[in-house]
């Protein structure tokens, strides 16, 4: 399962999706559109061991895609900007979402509200809230996240998780049943400022955060974008972008740095 982030302008997956589970067939195609995600050398998560974790049914005209989130308050769910879409249908409580589970609660989005800064082109501020339809109801299987301090950095070094519903490798076009996870490093800045090539030009020191050891085979990808990073038991990141074979380091928006935005937005919003 290999732990690759989702690239905006990489490998796309056309998808069907197959009412009452968070499911899609792909067939690949190159445009500039958001793929679903892969986890890249990594393995099955317990089931429920992250009942934070939300599974993103995206309708953009005739295709459906797949994200992340995470749940930050019963009715909100956090996600990545480019995560948008005509219609977003969230999946709580699952692990296998193939079939359905008791577990499962499926809401409907009532209103996505993107960062007003939002950047396509450089990816930054990457970071879009989800009011659902009604409350989720908590229990075992569905939980909230916490969420960091505003402004406190996560120190290079530290092995932080991420976990999703993505392709195992980025070869492949079938997409996992259950929930997959992988223990990633996080990086200094300049680990990606520094990187040869250009790839990581548009990286913002206060926005983003440079997470996966380029020596291992394991990263977020497509399918995945939106997911938490999570060290701890604290959401520091959300999958955002890297580059298109899907190999580490991969970009993280760093939640820290919206915590004033996030929190002003659902209290605005809150009934």
């Amino acid at each position: 399962f290999v732990a690759v982030l989702a690239c905006h302008w990489g490998l796309v997956e056309k998808v069907k999706r197959q009412q009452g589970t968070c499911k899609w067939r792909s067939d690949s195609l190159y445009e500039p559109l958001l793929p679903p995600g892969e986890i890249i050398g990594g393995k099955k998560a317990q089931p429920h061991s992250r009942p934070y974790m939300a599974c993103l049914n995206i309708r953009r005209e005739d295709k459906s895609v797949r994200c992340g989130g995470f749940l930050v308050s019963e009715n909100f769910v956090l996600t990545a900007a480019h995560c948008n879409g005509d219609k977003i249908t969230v999946s709580l409580g699952a692990h296998n979402v193939k079939q359905w589970e008791q577990s499962q609660q499926k809401i409907s989005v009532r209103r996505r509200i993107p960062h007003p800064k939002y950047n396509r082109q450089t990816h930054n501020n990457d970071i879009m809230l989800l009011q659902l339809e009604h409350k989720a109801e908590l229990n075992e299987q569905v939980k909230l996240i916490l969420l960091p301090p505003t402004h406190q950095r996560v120190k290079p070094g530290t092995v932080c998780s991420v976990a999703g519903w993505g392709r195992t490798s980025a070869l492949s076009k079938v997409l996992p049943d259950v929930l997959r996870e992988v223990d990633l490093k996080v990086l200094d800045d300049e680990a990606c400022l520094n990187y040869p090539g250009g790839t990581y030009r548009n990286y913002n020191t206060g926005t983003m955060m440079c997470v996966g050891d380029p020596k291992e085979h394991k990263a977020a990808f497509k399918g995945d974008s939106g997911g938490p990073l999570v060290c701890g038991k604290t959401a520091q990141g959300i999958v955002s972008w890297g580059p298109v074979n899907g190999s580490p380091p991969r970009v993280y928006a760093r939640v820290s740095t919206f915590i004033p935005w996030i929190e002003a937005t659902m209290r605005k919003l809150q009934p």
